[in-house]
């Protein structure tokens, strides 16, 4: 499988409309509700990919976000149609690395980039500092080689 293919495998794209919850007395997307479109996306891809949070739950391990980054670009407003790419990046440490492009349909503009970074604590509380065997396994089952 080619470098091109295995990178095409590993995003997703997902689409919504911006509700009146979501939106500030300016009409605009209140800025914290972008993490809420990350987090739909990493939900849709861990579905998507066979990697769901409960499949993580289930092997006795947590994935806690530890840092977070978005940069708004062009803002979302009530009733506008948008686009969440995600992209899952390539590392060796024992984390877990996302990039996410959100871009309004109804506008044809990027309207935020962003990127999260999440760990492995296993049942105990204690970070991982190695991938865990199921983490690793699912790299394999889907033919993406590590760097």
């Amino acid at each position: 499988m080619s470098q091109a293919r295995k990178k095409e495998l590993l995003s997703l794209e997902i689409e919504g409309d911006i509700r009146f919850s979501e939106v500030d007395s300016m009409n605009v997307v209140w800025h914290g509700n972008y993490l809420k479109y990350f987090e739909d996306a990493r939900e849709a891809f861990g579905i998507h990919y066979g990697m769901a949070y409960i499949d993580i739950y289930n092997s006795a391990f947590l994935t806690p976000i530890v840092k977070s980054e978005i940069e708004h670009k062009f803002p979302l407003k009530y009733g506008d149609k948008f686009k969440t790419r995600i992209k899952l990046i390539k590392t060796i440490a024992a984390k877990i690395v996302y990039e996410y492009e959100i871009y309004n349909l109804t506008a044809n503009k990027i309207s935020a980039v962003g990127k999260t970074t999440q760990v492995f604590i296993d049942n105990t509380g204690e970070l991982q500092l190695i991938s865990p065997k199921f983490y690793e396994e699912w790299f394999n089952q889907i033919h993406w080689e590590q760097e």
